[in-house]
This record gives C-alpha cells, sequence and structure tokens, in this order.
C-alpha cells in the first residue's frame, strides 16, 4: 500500500529524516511512534505531498506521488491542529469540505450521531471548545470512503465516551481492509489497536514490528515500560 524508499528530509543543518525504508502492507492500524523531533510529522505530512523530500521515493499502491496531487483524494487526513475559519458553522464546514470533494459520497449524519454533534451544527467554530471541534475534525476525516487514513494524534481533547467511539470507528474501519496510520503520545491507545509499530528515533527507524516483539527486544513487560527503555538507553 505504502512504500518509502530511502527518504531524506533536511530543514536547514537540521537532517530530520535520514534514509527511511519503509513498507506498510494494505489492511491494519500501523501506530508511528517516536519523542518530539523524531521525525513522525515530517513523514507523514510528506506522505501526503505536504512536504518535499530531498531524495527518496514514495510510492502508493505501486505509483511514485512526487509532483502528483490526485492521489490524495484516495487519503482521509486528521491533522493534530484543524484551524478552521472561525466564523463559519459546523454544517457550513461540512457541508464546504463535501463540495471540495463532489466525486466522493459522504457518510456524515452517522458520524455526526455517533459523536453528538447534532447540537452543534448551527454554531459557529469560534464558539466550539476543542473537545467538540476535534469531533467535528473526526467527521470530516471520516465520511469519505477511502483506503488509507492518516490520524495524527486523534485522541486529542475527546471526553471518554467519543474516546471509546472512536476506537470502535478505527476498528470498524480496519475490518473494511482500511490502512490505517496513527501517531499518538498515548500508549494505552496504541496498544489496544495497533497491530504494529514503527518506532521513530533522530530520523531513523529504530524498530518495526508488532508491540509484543517490541516487549521482546527491550526485555520489558510491558508497553510503556519498554518504549521508555528505548528512550533511556538512546539518551533522547
Amino acid at each position: 500500500m505504502v512504500q518509502i524508499e530511502y527518504l531524506h528530509k533536511k530543514f536547514g543543518t537540521n537532517h530530520v529524516l535520514s534514509g527511511i525504508d519503509l513498507e506498510i502492507e494494505q489492511g491494519g492500524i500501523f501506530a508511528v511512534l517516536g519523542p518530539n523531533g523524531s521525525g513522525k510529522t515530517t513523514l507523514i505530512k510528506s506522505i501526503l505531498g505536504m512536504v518535499i523530500p530531498d531524495s527518496g521515493n514514495i510510492k502508493i499502491s505501486g505509483e511514485i506521488v512526487r509532483n502528483q496531487w490526485k492521489y490524495r483524494n484516495e487519503i482521509n487526513y486528521l491533522p493534530q491542529i484543524a484551524n478552521f475559519p472561525g466564523n463559519l458553522k459546523v454544517k457550513e464546514l461540512i457541508n464546504m469540505i463535501k463540495d471540495l470533494r463532489a466525486g466522493k459520497k459522504a457518510e456524515d449524519q452517522h458520524l455526526i450521531e455517533l459523536f453528538r454533534l447534532a447540537p452543534f451544527m448551527n454554531k459557529k467554530l469560534s464558539n466550539l471548545s476543542g473537545g467538540t471541534k476535534q469531533k467535528v475534525n473526526l467527521v470530516l476525516t471520516f465520511m469519505f470512503d477511502s483506503p488509507l487514513i492518516i490520524l495524527d494524534e486523534p485522541t486529542s481533547g475527546l471526553d471518554p465516551i467519543s474516546y471509546l467511539r472512536l476506537k470502535e470507528l478505527i476498528k470498524a474501519e480496519k475490518v473494511k481492509e482500511k490502512t490505517i496510520l496513527i501517531t499518538s503520545h498515548i500508549m494505552g491507545f496504541v496498544e489496544e489497536i495497533a497491530d504494529e509499530i514503527v518506532f521513530l528515533l533522530e530520523g531513523k527507524i529504530y524498530f518495526k514490528g508488532s508491540i509484543r516483539e517490541l516487549k521482546a527486544k527491550t526485555e520489558q513487560p510491558d508497553f510503556e515500560h519498554a518504549i521508555a527503555s528505548i528512550l533511556t538507553t538512546s539518551d533522547v
């Protein structure tokens, strides 16, 4: 589904990605983890075409994406921070995004009900709490049927009920053979839903595999201690 070949990216003298080689097969939930500055966001934005790598290739479904844009129509993306126009009402924003992707059928009503957004549809985005904005963000992300879903810190600001419903939603998308990439600092969330993790350190892949395999490699009894072991031994 996603093939990344010898990807390099510098910002000034900062080598953010240092020869990333990664293959993510279709179907399943993959968590991209790492400390701040490890290259997670740059990697995600490179896949989306928002950052242009200095060298290397990214292929989606076998096609190189450099200098292309149509492939993005097959990706659903949830940014960590959604900067919505504050003067728009929720329903106006949803309709605007539907118009922008007019070639794809939108299934927004189910998601509005799932995240209990009906009372907010006529409210301006500037008047919403951070958690409610995140639920709007989730509706915009999941309302289109795309084979690749990228979620950057999707649990941010969610109340416990919405958190549970998000997990159910992600698992339901997995059943449909979607490929789902997630970044998150919530290790319990990652451990519950991820089939495989990719751990980045200083722009390189330190580990790729299952959580069980990571615990065996670090000789730690649980996931959080395994992650802490990586950071401690690497002096990050």
